[in-house]
């Protein structure tokens, strides 16, 4: 079943039937204010920290309540209904509702008794406050006089936390005001005599509004049970039906913020209001309430803003192929599923609360690598953090606080820092993300020049970029295992497969190699010819005994417990075929043709399923060892048998890799959501972000995707096709085109700007090939190889590659 549509045009997802499966959100704003919003108006608002800056509640797993709620009520009748379908919950025989979801804004547009509603929520840019602007019409053919009421439920707190569990404390700090137009909630007011810069038991007095323009208010509520009224739940508030509410502040348990407004439309006459939302103290506030007077004009103009910046932030890749799916996913919503995770790690969703204070060092890293060809200057500023974030010994914090300090960080070696982060060791693979995601940076932009800039340690120190990867390196060199490769330590990317600090990662063990290589690279860059010859004779070292201990038969095994115990062999009675070390075994380098095929044939045949491929098989049960903490999920979710959505974007680069365009292009229609659009009621997550994983064929369940939004797989599955199916591979002097496409396609077009020049490139497939090079032709001139060297192109390049 559908309960939308894309419209490409303008970059949106249309949602045309209100009942969607679970939650269907947007995102709004950036983590300085930040709101998450559902296709009903559910959802909440944070200043800084999901966690710490919490200013609207929301019950998590809880019929997506409360939210952003606007409701209209007909006077002359009191009949009375809602911007967004929920929570009135109209019959939807009557209520017609459309919610726009697109590039930083959502739009609920809704028609019901003769009113023509349009509701459009946004934080403007570069402002840390939200925007419901509602603009109302009269489609009937009689005067219509009604009440708007917009509604918004404040935490007591700002740690969520507190607000919903230790209520002895936080249902009495809390209090409200009306002011001229807006309600102000106080936290802690009562502190409001002392000095501006004092603080009892670090508290001061927060404050936050919530305002009314565009109309005058004609009553104001700031008591939740008040406006509710006794039993009442948000569908049919006493505030609301009654028509009035009541003049009314809190004191002490719950606060809100509504406020209400008398319009009078003739026949076909509109009436714009606009709600504001945001913690600001009053002189603030109110500068804002009165920048909206004209709040028509200044609603669309912000509106325009953010489409045009978000429009711009795409433009860097766009591409016109065989597969409407692979265009909409490429060209816009898996580029804003990449910025929303680049932007937001996994701080706050539906799913993550916003407790995490900080950045997982694994996810941040490879985050960055989606929108590298998009934004190079955005994401080397995050490298240059991430890289802050590297502790002296070659390792990454497995956290990287909010309050990262560079120079002045404690550690794992440390224990205030693990019993602050809960994180009590370091991670096999955390620092060997860097070297993917610098060559990348680099290859893209050519700035070589960035290997030489001097970036802090993140206890002490200082060092170059380069250095700073010769030290991931020696980390590793540091901390093998028993065999001679990589040792788990307390967790490689799987961290519910624990091998034991001296257990051995196959996966890490082959990031390694892939590492050497890169560095290899970068050595030859800077004529690091010592270093050079020590790089080749690690790898050729550290890739015999991959070879000797992880290659079984028709497969690579993931590695060896402390105890000397081999997980992934064939012979095992549960899980013995492991997804990760076969495309990465092609990624790294490592395989050989044969290996590659026989391995990646097993995946395809073993572990692949209509909706992707198993991270192992078969699950854990009855055979689990002491760390494979994969076991106490149910069987095919998560780790435990279940398709864990990030592997497929590095399944389709490896496949690509292989020249194997159709196998590419397969394990991206089965993962890409907008290609189970019509399978919504299967799926369940919005069909136009990627969640973290799909329920395997083990699970009664096969196909329904989990955790939205915030996945790595967002960038994994970018780095998939872009580099691979579209076969966009840039190195340090110029650009390969080595394309990995489904038979049938004949051509395809792609528009990219590469180092402030833009390509526009025709594919052209007349024998249809999956891959493979015939001709090259650059601005008119026949080029000896699939290769753009830097030094040829011109500001507007016209590019022809015949496969």
């Amino acid at each position: 079943m559908k309960y939308g549509y894309f419209d490409d045009v303008n970059r949106e997802y249309v949602i045309d039937r209100p009942d969607t499966p679970t939650p269907w959100v947007n995102y709004l704003g950036s983590p300085e204010y930040g709101a998450i919003i559902s296709n009903n108006a559910g959802g909440y608002s944070f200043a800084k920290s999901g966690a710490n800056g919490r200013i609207l509640r929301y019950v998590f797993n809880n019929f997506d309540q409360p939210g952003r709620y606007i409701y209209l009520r007909d006077d002359d009748n009191q009949d009375f209904w809602s911007a967004s379908w929920q929570p009135v919950g109209k019959d939807l025989k009557d209520y017609i509702s459309k919610c726009h979801h697109g590039l930083g804004y959502t739009k609920m547009v809704a028609d019901y008794a003769g009113i023509h509603s349009e509701a459009t929520y946004y934080v403007p840019k570069g402002k840390s406050y939200e925007v419901w602007a509602i603009e109302v019409t009269n489609t009937s053919d009689k005067e219509r006089h009604l009440t708007l009421t917009g509604y918004a439920e404040f935490t007591n707190h700002s740690n969520y936390e507190q607000d919903q569990v230790n209520l002895q404390y936080s249902l009495f700090i809390s209090r409200t005001a009306f002011q001229e137009n807006r309600i102000v909630q106080q936290i802690h007011g009562n502190l409001n005599a002392l000095e501006e810069d004092e603080q009892v038991d670090e508290k001061n007095v927060t404050e936050r509004f919530f305002g009314l323009a565009g109309n005058p208010v004609s009553s104001f509520c700031g008591d939740k049970k008040a406006f509710l009224g006794r039993y009442n739940g948000y569908d049919k508030p006493l505030g609301v039906t009654s028509g009035d509410l009541g003049d009314t502040n809190n004191y002490n348990e719950n606060p809100c913020g509504a406020l209400a407004s008398k319009v009078t439309l003739a026949p076909n006459e509109s009436k714009t209001l606009v709600f504001l939302l945001g913690e600001k103290y009053s002189n603030e506030a109110q500068a804002i309430v009165d920048s909206y007077k004209d709040a028509k004009t200044t609603v669309q103009a912000e509106v325009d803003e953010l489409r045009a910046e978000w429009g711009g932030r795409l433009e860097s890749l766009q591409v016109k192929t065989p597969s409407p799916v692979f265009d909409t996913m490429i060209n816009t919503w898996n580029a804003y599923n990449c910025y929303m995770t680049f932007i937001w790690s996994r701080a706050a969703s539906l799913i993550y609360c916003g407790l995490r204070n900080g950045y997982g060092y694994r996810d941040t890293v490879q985050d960055i690598q989606g929108i590298i060809h998009l934004a190079p200057e955005m994401a080397v500023d995050k490298i240059r953090f991430m890289l802050s974030a590297q502790v002296d010994n070659g390792g990454g914090l497995p956290l990287v606080k909010f309050t990262h300090n560079p120079g002045h960080v404690d550690t794992p070696d440390d224990a205030s820092y693990v019993q602050e982060t809960g994180h009590p060791a370091y991670r096999a693979d955390d620092a060997l993300w860097l070297f993917p995601t610098v060559y990348k940076y680099i290859a893209e932009t050519g700035n070589t020049a960035f290997l030489d800039e001097v970036i802090p340690y993140a206890n002490k120190g200082e060092a170059t970029v380069y250095d700073h990867l010769k030290a991931a390196i020696q980390f590793s060199m540091d901390n093998l295992g028993p065999h001679g490769m990589p040792a788990g330590l307390h967790a490689d990317w799987n961290d519910c497969l624990r091998l034991g600090a001296q257990g051995e990662s196959s996966f890490v063990a082959l990031q390694y190699y892939y590492a050497l290589s890169i560095l290899k690279i970068f050595a030859k860059q800077k004529a690091d010819t010592e270093y050079m010859t020590f790089l080749d004779s690690e790898q050729e070292s550290m890739g015999e005994k991959i070879q000797e201990l992880c290659w079984d038969d028709d497969r690579f095994v993931r590695g060896y417990t402390e105890a000397g115990e081999r997980i992934g062999e064939a012979c095992a009675p549960e899980a013995n075929m492991w997804l990760n070390p076969q495309s990465w075994a092609v990624i790294s380098g490592l395989a050989d043709d044969r290996q590659a095929e026989l391995a990646m044939d097993n995946v395809f045949n073993r572990l692949n399923t209509s909706y992707g491929a198993i991270l192992m098989d078969p699950p854990y049960h009855k055979h689990a060892f002491d760390g494979a903490l994969a076991v106490i999920y149910n069987q095919g979710n998560k780790e435990n048998a279940g398709i864990f959505s990030q592997s497929q974007g590095w399944l389709i680069l490896a496949e690509a890799l292989r020249g194997k365009g159709e196998r590419a292009f397969t394990y991206f229609m089965e993962n890409a959501p907008a290609a189970q659009n019509d399978q919504a009621d299967i799926r369940q997550l919005e069909p136009y972000c990627y969640g973290q994983f799909t329920e395997g064929p083990a699970s009664p369940n096969h196909g329904h995707s989990h955790v939205h939004w915030l996945t790595g797989t967002a960038s994994t599955v970018m780095v998939g096709c872009v580099e691979g199916i579209l076969g966009l591979r840039p190195d340090l002097d110029g650009l390969k085109l080595a394309p990995a496409i489904p038979k049938d396609w004949d051509s395809f077009k792609m528009d990219k700007n590469f180092r402030g020049k833009e390509l526009h490139i025709t594919v052209e497939n007349p024998n249809h090939k999956e891959s493979g090079f015939s001709k090259l032709i650059l601005n008119g001139q026949e080029l000896p190889e699939a290769y753009l060297p830097e030094d040829l192109l011109l500001d507007q390049n016209e590019i022809t590659l015949v496969l």
